[in-house]
């Protein structure tokens, strides 16, 4: 996975485990709604993160700057708010890094996992939904929980088509796909 850099890689963020298993991400894009189930229970402190920055708003306005059909969609980097600062896309995070929490959860289609750097222990905010079979991720990346409704967005996001980005990857979207709004709700409020 591309790098997520932040401003302080020294402090790491600590997360109570108030995740709650009733709950789900419901992440509207420019392209649909999608519904994500956690698994807090195997990653208690990335699921207490992700709900934390989705109810600050943290994620509104961002889009999924780097899309791989068959591989994943990647999201989450506040750089991506701004046009002008496109150069820096997936440099983006929250300002601090949270420790990985590698699980049994196999990485396919649907799952969302924690896009990081080379540390193991360097994920922020920026996020990854597998397009697919990306089991070699396992145990490398921390899977946090699946896609329950909206996988015709997800193939429907997966299908932009792509150009190179800056290091030659043919993964930057030629239109932008915008993560409108990510609300935590309980999960009896998604029909």
């Amino acid at each position: 996975m591309a790098g997520e850099t932040t401003t302080n890689s020294q402090s790491k963020a600590t997360m109570s485990n108030s995740s709650n298993t009733n709950e789900v991400a419901v992440i509207n894009t420019t392209e649909g709604q999608m519904v994500i189930a956690f698994w807090p229970e195997a990653a208690p402190n990335t699921v207490a993160n992700f709900e934390k920055l989705a109810e600050k708003g943290f994620y509104d306005g961002t889009c999924f700057h780097r899309i791989i059909k068959g591989f994943m969609i990647q999201g989450g980097d506040p750089l991506t708010k701004d046009p002008a600062k496109e150069a820096q896309w997936g440099t983006g995070g929250p300002g601090y890094t949270i420790k990985a929490e590698f699980n049994n959860h196999s990485h396919q289609f649907g799952v969302i996992s924690m896009a990081r750097g080379a540390d193991p222990n360097s994920a922020g905010s920026q996020f990854f939904i597998c397009d697919g079979n990306a089991s070699f991720l396992d145990h490398q990346y921390t899977a946090f929980g699946h896609l329950i409704k909206g996988d015709d967005v997800l193939r429907k996001i997966a299908d932009t088509p792509v150009g190179p980005n800056a290091q030659g990857e043919m993964s930057k979207p030629q239109q932008r796909v915008g993560v409108v709004s990510i609300k935590i709700v309980p999960a009896d409020a998604v029909k």
